[in-house]
């Protein structure tokens, strides 16, 4: 019987080591692109993605936005909440879509702020989380942190 199971662990062990592996960040970054695409779209500014995953369970990943009005804020979260809705994305919480200086849109593994300047200024949210590696978006948007 031991034997068996040695060799069970072995072949569970050498599938392991022939799957394809992406690193840790190359995997969060293919899963906010959605996310991201859209977020860019509505021309929003100072887009600053973390990795919260090892210092929290329940999020991988935080992402801030800035809009110039609460207009804009109001709207970017109003175009992301409807497309990611068209590609069965729904978020398990919103809050704050319609007021425009902050909305947030939780959509379990990705948590979105989006604020408008003086809101993103007050609240902080880079500096609740300055322990969370930043995740480079520049292949998104040459204007990201």
């Amino acid at each position: 019987m031991t034997t068996e199971l040695n060799k069970e662990i072995n072949a569970s062990e050498d599938q392991l080591s022939e799957a394809p592996s992406l690193n840790h960040t190359d995997d969060l970054k293919q899963r906010i692109t959605p996310y991201l695409k859209e977020i860019f779209e509505r021309k929003a500014e100072r887009v600053v993605a973390m990795d919260i995953g090892a210092l929290t369970s329940y999020a991988d990943v935080v992402i801030v936005v800035t809009a110039t009005s609460q207009r804009q804020a109001a709207a970017i979260a109003e175009h992301l909440y409807i497309k990611m809705k068209q590609t069965n994305h729904m978020p398990l919480g919103v809050e704050g879509m319609k007021e425009g200086s902050w909305a947030l849109l939780d959509f379990g593994d990705v948590i979105i702020h989006i604020f408008n300047r003086e809101t993103r200024e007050f609240y902080d949210i880079e500096g609740l989380w300055s322990d969370a590696p930043r995740i480079d978006l520049s292949d998104f948007n040459p204007q990201t942190e």
